[in-house]
């Protein structure tokens, strides 16, 4: 006999770390509750009583001033309001996986579409989830789908969005969705099955294949469980469900050559252990009166395709790498199941002595050697890490590898992840090549591992980064104070220029002392201005810039180069019906009345000048007060021979 016994049995990531922030209120708070089962093992539950916390059923028990605990299946939004109300203070464990199922049914209630669950309705975690959205339709399989879809004929229309319960089994969801996708037109599936879960159910499936009996310990209450016993009874005809060491099946052990042993994600590894050590303490009837503890290790020395191995390291080779398994097979992992970069070569990526993690792909026992991977437990991480950074909002790191019709794609980790062109950072039509082979960074919005899908943002993250420099810039701002800033738009009235996450407007008149009839005259978008900010509202988020420099008066300029009597080159800039106006210099403009135009009578000025035209004009008058500057072409002329004629008499 021997025992196979799976590795990713007993707690979870969210189990785990709820019943270690119940712990922790245990011990420091001084009026520790907690709202129901933080768990569903009553072992646990009898454990956290023992060290002081309270069950409450409903969140009027709980008074002001109570630190309450919220269980890792979650709550609905009502719970959280009730407890606020009361003044009681809230601990919230609610696992990570499920927070992210309350996320999405609530942003999905919140744009008017029905939300679909398929799970247990009548599990906590569901209850929860039904408590973030109005009306929650819940189905346990596709039976119950196939049944809705042919009763209710508007369903094909509705706009559904769809999620999984965590600890659903796969087959179940996938079988589901399959009735779904045929005949609703507008759906939004977001597979939130626990990658944990998934890991756990496909291990189960696979040692139940395997063996003559198979052993689930966990709390008959709990949905994960339940899922390992029916998942293992579809591959193995004897399978047996206990709670305790206490409740092994040792007669049906005594008739059997191989055991499975597998646990739910609520069970302690305390159980776990005294379940084995029963196992290898105890002499089973049966074929040697072999004991377990001997057959537990005959097996650990003996290998089998699918399992997780740890190996050293013992010579690396162009083409493999040799590692030293500790049992009779040698192991060596061929150089294409070392990493997913073909540009690594194997001495980069291990080296001799190091110990690696591995996964078995074949064994060989006539032989005696098995083919291993690295990169197939490293690709698992990889989108572990992914998962995770999808539920923290994490910003990641990748490069941008290609460009396709909807967007691009960039390599996070070694993972391919779709970047939408909304989604880019870029204009609407801005050529999305720009960003191949650049480092960007994004968050990701969506995982669907089955289908090995990941969806990211670039805009996301350049949202909150200009959300954070606009706040520093408006915590900061004063008047006078100068910005580097870029051009972004423009107007006939002006630009709009982007001092660092805020736009100010600078108007036409504020960007040049020279008159000009259109902003493009002096710049253009995306070029660099120095500006200063002359006038600015926080509340109206409105920021007035400058560009003139005003520490250089154009008046006090032509008053130090010129004086009356003076001829200036001016360029005419404006004709009206009673004269023109001149640029005398940038920012100076004199009149040039319209009897001081030409040596004769002129119907208007335009019969003689032209705009831009250059001309010589007479500084016939200044009126330093009003800063106005009259002007005359006519003085320049020779006098017309009539009246020298006439001065000559």
């Amino acid at each position: 006999m021997r025992v196979i016994q799976a590795e990713s049995a007993g707690f979870c990531f969210g189990v785990d770390r709820a019943v270690r922030m119940a712990e922790e209120l245990a011990a420091s708070a001084a009026r520790p509750r907690m709202l129901g089962h933080v768990i569903h093992n009553d072992h646990v539950m009898a454990k956290l009583r023992e060290q002081g916390m309270l069950l409450i059923d409903d969140p009027a028990q709980a008074e002001a001033g109570d630190r309450v605990l919220l269980r890792a299946h979650g709550v609905g939004r009502a719970v959280y309001e009730a407890l606020e109300a009361r003044g009681a203070a809230v601990v919230d464990a609610t696992c990570p996986k499920v927070a992210r199922v309350h996320k999405i049914v609530s942003q999905a209630d919140g744009e008017g579409r029905r939300c679909v669950m398929i799970g247990d309705p009548g599990h906590p975690e569901v209850l929860g989830v039904a408590g973030w959205c109005r009306d929650l339709l819940v189905f346990r399989g596709p039976e119950e789908v196939a049944h809705w879809l042919s009763s209710t004929p508007e369903a094909a229309n509705l706009p559904l969005t769809v999620v999984a319960q965590t600890t659903l089994i796969r087959d179940v969801w996938e079988s589901s969705l399959n009735f779904l996708k045929k005949l609703c037109t507008n759906l939004k599936i977001f597979d939130t099955i626990c990658s944990a879960t998934h890991i756990r159910q496909t291990e189960a499936a696979e040692i139940a294949a395997k063996v003559d009996v198979m052993v689930v310990v966990g709390d008959p209450k709990s949905a994960n469980t339940k899922h390992l016993t029916d998942i293992c009874r579809q591959h193995c005809s004897r399978v047996f469900q206990i709670e305790s060491a206490d409740e092994l099946p040792r007669q049906a052990l005594s008739r059997c050559s191989v055991v499975g042993l597998t646990a739910g994600a609520s069970t302690p590894a305390s159980i776990i252990k005294e379940v084995k050590k029963t196992m290898s303490e105890e002499k089973i009837p049966g074929e040697g009166m072999e004991n377990f503890a001997e057959m537990f290790e005959q097996y650990t020395n003996t290998l089998n395709t699918g399992d997780k191995v740890t190996g050293v390291v013992t010579a690396i080779t162009p083409t493999e790498v040799h590692v030293d398994l500790g049992c009779k097979q040698a192991g060596y992992i061929p150089v294409d199941q070392l990493t997913d970069d073909p540009t690594m070569k194997p001495e980069d990526v291990v080296k001799v002595g190091d110990e690696v993690e591995l996964f078995v792909i074949r064994v060989n026992d006539i032989e005696g050697y098995a083919t291993l991977s690295k990169k197939r437990l490293d690709v698992a991480k990889v989108w572990e890490t992914i998962e995770e950074a999808c539920n923290s909002k994490e910003v990641l790191e990748g490069v941008v590898t290609e460009e396709n019709k909807g967007g691009i794609v960039a390599s996070v980790k070694g993972v391919r992840v779709f970047i939408p062109a909304s989604q880019s950072g870029l204009p609407r039509d801005a050529a999305m090549s720009q960003l191949l082979k650049q480092k960007v960074s994004l968050r990701i919005t969506e995982v669907n591992r089955a289908r090995r899908r990941v969806v990211g943002s670039i805009k996301a993250v350049q949202q909150e980064a200009r959300q954070a420099a606009a706040a520093a810039v408006w915590a900061e701002i004063e008047v006078g104070k100068r910005y580097t800033g870029t051009v972004k738009s423009m107007t006939s009235y002006g630009v709009f220029v982007d001092i660092g996450g805020v736009d100010g407007m600078v108007h036409i008149s504020d960007l040049s002392w020279s008159r000009i009839k259109h902003p493009s005259e002096v710049v253009s978008v995306g070029d660099t201005l120095e500006v200063y900010v002359i006038s600015f509202d926080p509340e109206k988020k409105k920021i007035s810039l400058g560009v003139k420099d005003r520490s250089t008066n154009p008046w006090q300029v032509f008053m130090d180069t010129y004086k009356v009597g003076d001829v200036a080159s001016v360029r005419i800039v404006k004709l009206m019906q009673f004269g023109a106006f001149a640029e005398v210099v940038p920012g100076v403009d004199g009149l040039i009345h319209i009897s001081q135009i030409a040596d004769r009578r002129i119907e208007k000025p335009g019969d003689v000048l032209s705009e831009g035209q250059i001309v010589d004009a007479k500084i016939t008058a200044v009126d330093e007060e009003k800063k106005k500057i009259s002007l005359s072409i006519r003085a320049l002329l020779a006098p017309a021979p009539a009246a020298a004629d006439e001065e000559a008499e």
